[in-house]
């Protein structure tokens, strides 16, 4: 059995076959497309945080919609970048999003990705210390939030507060207990699933990883999860780790999706430069279903996987996409042993 879910990136565009011309359009569309998934029987809406870009932005207003309007399915990100967050203040956020939806927040962070703008971030109002990059700021973003969504009391209370204070220092609220449980890093290379598994974050691996070694992208990324997984035994952690990996996967099963994405049957791995280094990119799964059955079998990082997201063309609108997640679920997940 394997979790799946979608990952929207949230684009909008006033192209003319868009069906999210505004961001608004995307929001409520997000919503929707979450809710249907919960109907369709899948266990997950993730979506993506990229800032200055016609794309999903500030995710916890989108999480605590999506929270109140699901019931079962997991809510989360994929990822945000903690380049540009004030920890505390998204501790507060990241709390309330998941007491509203019932604890079924899987929050995933990383340092970020390459941005609309040159150093974003500084617009924002952070900036890496003396002797430090913009990498080494994520990670003390980082490392807070960790600690203050953990329930770490730290602030020296008012002796003459507003409200009745308890007793000792206070901690953030509100305080959802169980989400240090629940973060995930997006880790571009096998060195930094390592760290992450080292502070107890779950692994999320996108369909990029930025190294090569020559061998094929799944044979990396499985690569990168056995070192994952080692490196969280190593730490002793006192819960069990999860993997996401997320894949472009299109079930060719009807004339639309044909002319949508027929042309992808020929996709392969690339490789290229990102950041000013080399990268890895995967290729996107399309085909019948018997042939994707074929080809998903040998993909050794979706074997390696608890959970699998797969990035929908969220532009297409909410009909198409629930179509290719149905179509996914009950024409080839059920082969592979995943349902």
């Amino acid at each position: 059995m394997k979790r799946i879910g979608f990952l929207s990136f949230g684009h909008w565009s006033d192209s003319p076959y868009s069906r999210t011309r505004s961001a608004a359009d995307v929001l409520h569309q997000s919503i929707d497309l979450a809710v249907a998934a919960e109907e369709l029987g899948a266990d997950g809406a993730y979506f993506r945080v990229h800032h200055f870009a016609r794309q999903l932005a500030s995710p916890f207003p989108l999480l605590a919609a999506v929270g109140a309007r699901t019931s079962r399915i997991e809510i989360g990100t994929g990822v945000i970048d903690m380049r540009y967050e004030n920890p505390l203040y998204m501790a507060e956020d990241a709390g309330a999003a998941d007491l509203i939806a019932g604890g079924r927040l899987q929050l995933g962070i990383s340092r970020g990705s390459p941005e609309q703008v040159i150093e974003g971030y500084k617009y924002f109002g952070y900036v890496p210390a003396e002797g430090q990059d913009h990498a080494d700021m994520a990670r003390e973003h980082t490392r807070v939030f960790l600690d203050v969504v953990d329930g770490h009391a730290f602030a020296e209370p008012n002796p003459r507060p507003m409200f009745p204070n308890p007793p000792g220092l206070l901690r953030i609220e509100p305080y959802s207990e169980g989400l240090r449980r629940r973060i995930w890093w997006g880790a571009g290379t096998r060195a930094t699933a390592e760290w992450a598994a080292r502070r107890g974050m779950h692994l999320m691996s996108s369909t990029l990883i930025s190294e090569d070694t020559g061998v094929p992208f799944h044979e990396l990324q499985a690569e990168q999860i056995e070192r994952f997984r080692k490196a969280w035994a190593d730490a002793g952690h006192a819960f069990e780790p999860r993997v996401s990996v997320s894949r472009s996967i299109f079930p060719l099963v009807t004339d639309q999706d044909h002319a949508f994405f027929g042309n992808e049957t020929r996709s392969r791995d690339q490789v290229g430069q990102i950041a000013g280094g080399i990268a890895r990119f995967g290729k996107t799964y399309a085909g019948e279903p018997d042939v994707l059955i074929e080809q998903l079998a040998a993909d050794e990082a979706i074997a390696a996987a608890d959970t699998l997201l797969l990035t929908i063309p969220n532009q297409l609108g909410v009909d198409y996409c629930a179509h290719v997640l149905e179509s996914l679920l009950t024409q080839v997940a059920p082969a592979l042993g995943w349902r």
